[in-house]
């Protein structure tokens, strides 16, 4: 985002390569990075830390034996696990054998979506969409869990409307209620808090699913009040 000359050394003479203007100043990505002590041993500002600092001091010679000394570090690592029989397993990329390329494991190329996406994020290397509403495979998991309630349900009432039939000894207690009833209507099936009428809570990972997505909406929301207040 600043000026950038290229200098001829043979004439001595400078010419301007690339001047940006204030609106493509404007236009430049946030930059958003983990901070410094935060950071493992083998990520990029931490690892090349003092071949940065020769760059910025103008000291190529320096520069460039840092950058010897880690790609030595680096080949002696993978000789050792050659030797020991180390195979190495990356844990975000994998390898496709048939272009022979690296690949990040949790790529996201679905289009974006301005009605359920609220904002992506990386969270220990693994990028995550906030959306609005569960996804796919959270409601798939949400549907079995109701499926296999309504199975319990029916199986139960079966069972009882068997017992009841079986049990019955006179016409007498044929008017006598019976201890077991009969499960709601699946189209009576709304969901309230978590909780489904007539049925089981959700199960443990629903629940906290629900829970997670819950406090991240309300952090949202907080950080948009807090960013309208600075605004006005």
């Amino acid at each position: 985002d600043g000026e950038v000359h290229i200098n001829e050394l043979k004439n001595g003479n400078a010419e301007m390569f690339w001047n940006p203007t204030s609106e493509v100043r404007r236009q430049r990505l946030k930059r958003h990075i983990v901070l410094f002590e935060e950071q493992t041993d083998f990520e990029s500002e931490r690892l090349w830390q003092h071949v940065t600092s020769a760059i910025n001091k103008g000291d190529q010679h320096k520069a460039t034996q840092e950058k010897f000394v880690l790609e030595e570090e680096q080949r002696n690592a993978a000789r050792e696990r050659r030797e020991n029989g180390t195979e190495w397993k990356p844990l975000l990329f994998q390898h496709d054998a048939t272009t022979n390329e690296w690949h990040y494991k949790y790529e996201d190329l679905r289009p974006w979506d301005p009605l359920n996406d609220i904002a992506q994020f990386e969270k220990n290397g693994i990028l995550q969409t906030m959306e609005r509403h569960l996804s796919t495979g959270m409601s798939n998991h949400k549907t079995t869990c109701i499926n296999n309630q309504i199975t319990r349900h029916k199986r139960s009432a079966k069972d009882c409307r068997r017992r009841k039939t079986s049990d019955q000894p006179s016409n007498h207690s044929q008017n006598t209620e019976s201890s077991c009833s009969t499960p709601e209507s699946v189209q009576e099936l709304s969901d309230d808090d978590g909780k489904y009428l007539g049925f089981e809570s959700l199960c443990a990972q629903c629940g906290k699913e629900m829970n997670h997505l819950k406090e991240i909406h309300s952090a949202v929301l907080s950080l948009q009040r807090a960013q309208q207040d600075i605004h006005r």
